[in-house]
C-alpha cells in the first residue's frame, strides 16, 4: 500500500516537472519567433550574431581553429574558453554561418537549457526549504522574464553556464553526506566543463567546498581524500585547454587571457553611460590598430597595465565608480538622464523589477537565516561571492544571470506565508533526511545524486 502510494507521488512530481519544463520551453520558443531576426544584423560583419564566440566559432567551421575573435583575421586566442564557442561551430557546420537557419537552432538551443534549468532548481529549492518553495520556484522559473528575455537577446555562453551552475549548487547540497569517491570524481568533471564555459563560475568552488569540508570534518567524516579525488578530476579536464594555451602562446593561461581589457573596461573616466566599450578593440579604431599591431597577448598585458595606472592615479573615482557598478549590477539603477533612457527604453521598469526582485531575494536570505535553514550558507556564498569580479571591472547587466536560479527560490521563500513555513521541514542530518524521505519519494533519490 505505502510502496503504491509512494509510486502516485513520483509519478505526480514527475508530470510537474515535465510539465514545468515544457511549459518553459514553450514560452521561450514563442518569444524566439518574435526577435530572433536582432540576431541576423548585418552590422559590423554580423558581429552581434554570438559577438566573439560567433566569430571564434566561425573561424573554427573555416577550417582555421580557434581564432580570430574580432573583425579580422588576428590568428590563435584565448579570448575566450572553448565549450560555448565549439557549440556555436557545430550549429555553424550543420545549418550555415551567420544564417537565419543557424540562429533558430541556437536560440533553441539557448531555450532548451534556460527550460531545464527549471529542473535543479525545483531540487535544490526542496532540499532547501520543502516541496511546497520548490514547485513554486519552478514554475517562477518557467515565467521568469529574465529567463525567458536574455538568453534569446544574446547569444552567449551565460545560459548554458546558468545551468551548469544550478546543477552544480545542487549537487553541492548533498556531497556534505556523500561518500562515494566517484560522486565526487562527477562533481569534479562537471566543475571542468563548467570553467571550460564560464571561468567566472570557479570563483565560488573554493568557497563552497570550504564549507562542506567543514561539515565533514565535524561529523568525522573523510573530507580530504573526496576534495582530492574532486580536483583532480577538474585538472584532468582543463588540462587539455590549457597545455594547448601554453604550445600556442609559450605562457601560462589556464582559461582567458582577456582579464586586462576587462580590468581596463572598468577605468573609463566618465561615468555618464556603464557601456565602455570604446576602451577596447570593437568601436574604438585606435584600440582597433593597437590590437592588430600588437597581438592579443601584448595587447591584453598594455591594458592591465592602463588600468592600474589608472586605479592609482584615480583611487577615489575607482571606490565610488565600484560602488556605483555594485548598485548597478543589483537595482538596474544608472541614470535616469532622458538621452540615457532614449538609448535604455526599458530602463525605467526594469529598475523597478529588478529592484524588487534584490530585496525579496534578501529578504528570504535574512528568513532563512533566521529560521536556521542548513542551507543558508551556500546561498550566502553564491551572492557574495560570484559578483566580485563584476564590481572592479564592468558591469553589464546579463552578467549576474547565473545567480538569478538561486535568487528566484529565495525570492518565493521570501513571499511564502509564515504559516506555510512553519510546515517545511529543514534537512541537515542522514535523519532528517530519512524523515523527509518517508515523505516525499523522490527526495530519496535527490539523495544519492551527484
Amino acid at each position: 500500500m505505502l510502496n503504491t502510494m509512494h509510486s502516485g507521488q513520483r509519478g505526480a512530481s514527475f508530470r510537474t516537472l515535465f510539465l514545468m519544463v515544457a511549459a518553459a520551453l514553450a514560452i521561450r520558443l514563442v518569444v524566439m519567433a518574435l526577435i530572433y531576426d536582432q540576431q541576423l544584423d548585418p552590422k559590423l560583419d554580423h558581429f552581434k550574431f554570438g559577438f566573439e564566440a560567433g566569430r571564434i566559432a566561425r573561424s573554427i567551421v573555416q577550417g582555421e581553429g580557434f581564432s580570430s575573435p574580432l573583425f579580422a583575421k588576428t590568428g590563435p586566442t584565448a579570448w575566450m574558453t572553448p565549450v560555448y564557442p565549439y557549440i556555436l561551430a557545430g550549429f555553424f557546420k550543420v545549418f550555415g554561418v551567420y544564417t537565419k537557419p543557424a540562429a533558430f537552432a541556437i536560440l533553441s538551443f539557448n531555450a532548451l537549457t534556460s527550460a531545464l534549468t527549471c529542473l535543479p532548481i525545483f531540487f535544490f529549492a526542496r532540499k532547501s526549504f520543502g516541496t511546497y518553495v520548490a514547485k513554486w520556484s519552478g514554475w517562477t522559473w518557467a515565467f521568469f522574464p529574465y529567463a525567458i528575455y536574455f538568453p534569446l537577446d544574446r547569444i552567449w555562453e551565460t545560459w548554458l553556464a546558468t545551468l551548469l551552475l544550478s546543477l552544480l549548487f545542487m549537487i553541492s547540497l548533498t556531497l556534505e553526506n556523500e561518500d562515494r569517491i566517484l560522486a565526487w570524481v562527477g562533481t569534479g568533471l562537471l566543475w571542468g566543463v563548467t570553467a571550460l564555459t564560464s571561468a567566472a563560475l570557479l570563483s565560488v568552488l573554493p568557497f563552497l567546498q570550504a564549507r562542506i569540508s567543514y561539515l565533514r570534518h565535524k561529523r568525522g567524516r573523510s573530507w580530504l581524500l573526496p576534495n582530492v579525488a574532486l580536483g583532480l578530476a577538474l585538472i584532468v579536464v582543463v588540462s587539455p585547454w590549457t597545455l594547448r594555451n601554453w604550445r600556442t602562446f609559450h605562457t601560462f593561461i589556464p582559461f582567458r587571457d582577456n582579464m586586462g581589457l576587462v580590468l581596463r573596461l572598468g577605468t573609463k573616466g566618465p561615468t555618464d553611460y556603464w557601456e565602455p566599450h570604446e576602451l577596447g578593440p570593437w568601436e574604438n579604431a585606435a584600440e582597433v590598430q593597437e590590437f592588430h599591431r600588437d597581438g592579443e597577448l601584448k595587447y591584453m598585458a598594455t591594458k592591465r597595465t592602463q588600468a592600474i595606472s589608472f586605479i592609482k592615479a584615480h583611487p577615489g573615482w575607482y571606490v565610488w565608480t565600484t560602488l556605483r557598478r555594485i548598485f548597478f549590477i543589483w537595482s538596474g539603477y544608472w541614470s535616469l538622464q532622458p538621452w540615457y533612457l532614449e538609448l535604455e527604453h526599458f530602463d525605467q521598469a526594469n529598475i523597478v523589477f529588478s529592484s524588487a526582485f534584490t530585496i525579496l531575494t534578501l529578504v528570504g536570505l535574512r528568513r532563512a537565516w533566521a529560521r536556521r535553514v542548513p542551507a543558508a550558507m551556500p546561498y550566502t556564498i553564491m551572492l557574495v561571492i560570484f559578483p566580485l569580479i563584476y564590481y572592479i571591472t564592468s558591469p553589464e547587466f546579463y552578467y549576474r544571470r547565473p545567480l538569478d536560479p538561486m535568487m528566484v527560490v529565495l525570492a518565493v521563500y521570501a513571499l511564502i506565508p509564515s504559516r506555510r513555513l512553519d510546515q517545511l521541514p529543514t534537512v541537515d542530518s542522514n535523519e532528517d533526511r530519512r524523515q523527509l524521505s518517508d515523505g516525499d519519494p523522490l527526495e530519496s533519490e535527490l539523495a544519492g545524486q551527484v
